[in-house]
C-alpha cells in the first residue's frame, strides 16, 4: 500500500531530475557557444577580443582618408587641371606664319622669277586680335570654373570624411553593444538561476527555464548579427581609407559625448559662408554674369593683322612689303541675340539653383541640429533616469521572484527592458555623434576637441 502510494511521487521526481539534467546540459552548451561566439577573426577580432594592434583614433583615420582616398585625390587633380584653364583661354590666338611662291608664265616653281617682277617668293606672319576685353572675360569665366572645381573637391573631401566619421561611430556603437550583450547575458544567467532554484524547490515550472534558454539563444543571434554589421563597417572603412580588404581590422577608441555649443543661427551663418555647395552655386552665378558680358562683346568686331615680305630677282627687281589689316564684322546679329537670350536664361537658372541650394543646406542643417539637440536630451534621460530605473526594477524583480511574489514573465520583461534601454542608449549616442558629423560637413566647423577624437 505504501509502495503503491509512493510510485507517482517517485516517477514525478525522476521526471523532474531528467528535465533538470537536460536543461543543465543545454545551458552548458549555450554558455560555451555564447563564450565562443566571435565569428571569423578577420571581422570580429577588433571588437570582441583584445588585439596587439592599438585602437585607431578618429583624427588619424581622417588624416589618412584625406591623403589616400581615391575620390578625394581625383577631385583634387580635377581642381588642379581647372586652374590651368584661365591662362590658356586668355592668351592670344597662335601666330600664323605663311610662305608663298608665285610663278609667272609656267606652273613650274620659280618660273619667271628672273624676268618678271610679278613672280616672287613671300614670307609673312598674321595675328588675330579679339575685341578688347573678350580674352579677359574668357579668363574670368575659366577662373569661375576653377572655383567650382575647388568647391567640388571640398565637397567630395567633406563627404568622404563624414562617411568615415559615420562608419567609425557606428563601429564604436556596435563595440559597446556587443559588450552590453555580454554583460547583460550575465543578468539573464541570474534570472535563469533564480528560475532553476524555484523549479528545484517545486514552486516553479519548466516553461520558466525554457523561456530563459530562448532569450539566451536570441542573444546569441543578436551577437552574430552585430558581428555581421561590424564586418560591413570594417569593409566600408577600409574602402574609404584605400586599405586592402585583407588588412587588419580597425578597432575604435572610447568616444565621449560631444557638446554642441553653437546656436542654430551661428551654424547657419557658417554654412552660408563656408558650405562648398553654396559657394559653387555662387561661382556659377558669377560665371553666368561674365558669360552675358562676353556675348555682349561678341556684337563687336574682331581684328587681324598680317605682314608679308616678297622677293623677286634681287639683281633686277626690288622687294615688296605688304601690311594687311582685317576686321571680322558680326553681320549675323540674330544669332547673337539668341546667344544672349540663352546666356541670360542660364544666369537666371543659376540664381534659382543657388537659392534652392541655400534652402536645402538650411533644411539639412536644421534637421541635423534638431537631431543632435534631441539626442542629447535623450542621452540624459537614458543615463540619469531610464537605465538606472530599469536595473533597479530588475533587481527588485529578482528578489520578488525568488520570494515567490511575482512570476517569471515579469522578471523576464524587466530584463528585456534593461537590455533594450542599454542598446537604445548607445544607438542614440551614435546618432548624436553622426548628426554632429553632418553639421561639421555642412558648416566646415570642427565641433570636437582633440581629446574627444
Amino acid at each position: 500500500m505504501f509502495a503503491s502510494s509512493c510510485q507517482p511521487h517517485v516517477r514525478k521526481l525522476r521526471y523532474a531530475l531528467c528535465i533538470t539534467a537536460a536543461l543543465s546540459v543545454f545551458s552548458l552548451c549555450a554558455s560555451e557557444v555564447f563564450a565562443q561566439t566571435p565569428v571569423p577573426q578577420s571581422n570580429s577580432a577588433p571588437v570582441v577580443a583584445a588585439q596587439a594592434q592599438s585602437p585607431a583614433r578618429l583624427t588619424d583615420l581622417l588624416t589618412e582618408a584625406e591623403q589616400k582616398n581615391p575620390q578625394i585625390q581625383a577631385a583634387h587633380q580635377a581642381w588642379i587641371a581647372a586652374q590651368q584653364m584661365p591662362a590658356e583661354v586668355s592668351a592670344l590666338p597662335d601666330l600664323q606664319v605663311q610662305v608663298q611662291q608665285f610663278s609667272v608664265g609656267s606652273p613650274r616653281p620659280f618660273a619667271g622669277y628672273t624676268n618678271s617682277d610679278f613672280a616672287y617668293i613671300g614670307l609673312g606672319a598674321s595675328q588675330e586680335f579679339p575685341y578688347p576685353g573678350k580674352l579677359h572675360l574668357k579668363g574670368q569665366i575659366a577662373k569661375q570654373d576653377a572655383a567650382v572645381a575647388q568647391e567640388q573637391y571640398e565637397s567630395v573631401r567633406r563627404d568622404v570624411l563624414a562617411n568615415v566619421k559615420s562608419a567609425y561611430f557606428q563601429l564604436a556603437y556596435l563595440s559597446q553593444t556587443l559588450a552590453i550583450l555580454e554583460s547583460d547575458g550575465e543578468l539573464l544567467n541570474e534570472a535563469e538561476q533564480a528560475g532553476d532554484a524555484r523549479y528545484r524547490s517545486g514552486m516553479g515550472n519548466q516553461q520558466d527555464l525554457l523561456q530563459a534558454q530562448l532569450e539566451k539563444t536570441k542573444l546569441l543571434r543578436e551577437i552574430t548579427m552585430h558581428h555581421l554589421e561590424v564586418a560591413k563597417l570594417e569593409a566600408q572603412l577600409k574602402q574609404l581609407l584605400d586599405r586592402s580588404q585583407s588588412s587588419p581590422d580597425i578597432e575604435t577608441t572610447q568616444i565621449s559625448q560631444t557638446p554642441l555649443t553653437y546656436t542654430f543661427d551661428e551654424l547657419l551663418n557658417a554654412a552660408k559662408s563656408q558650405n562648398p555647395e553654396i559657394a559653387a552655386a555662387q561661382s556659377l552665378i558669377q560665371k553666368g554674369k561674365l558669360q552675358v558680358d562676353l556675348v555682349h562683346k561678341d556684337f563687336y568686331p574682331d581684328f587681324s593683322l598680317q605682314y608679308m615680305w616678297q622677293r623677286t630677282d634681287p639683281a633686277q627687281f626690288r622687294a615688296y612689303y605688304m601690311l594687311t589689316f582685317g576686321v571680322s564684322i558680326p553681320i549675323h546679329r540674330s544669332k547673337l541675340h539668341h546667344e544672349l537670350a540663352e546666356a541670360e536664361a542660364d544666369l537666371d537658372r543659376s540664381r534659382s539653383e543657388a537659392h534652392a541650394q541655400s534652402e536645402q543646406v538650411a533644411f539639412q542643417l536644421r534637421t541635423e541640429y534638431d537631431t543632435a539637440q534631441k539626442d542629447a536630451e535623450l542621452l540624459s534621460i537614458y543615463s540619469s533616469g531610464l537605465m538606472p530605473q530599469a536595473r533597479a526594477e530588475y533587481q527588485a524583480g529578482v528578489a520578488s521572484y525568488q520570494n515567490n511574489r511575482s512570476d517569471f514573465q515579469t522578471l523576464l520583461n524587466s530584463f528585456l527592458d534593461v537590455l533594450h534601454l542599454d542598446e537604445e542608449y548607445w544607438q542614440t549616442f551614435a546618432d548624436h555623434e553622426d548628426a554632429l558629423a553632418g553639421i561639421e560637413q555642412l558648416t566646415g566647423l570642427s565641433l570636437r576637441q582633440e581629446g574627444q577624437q
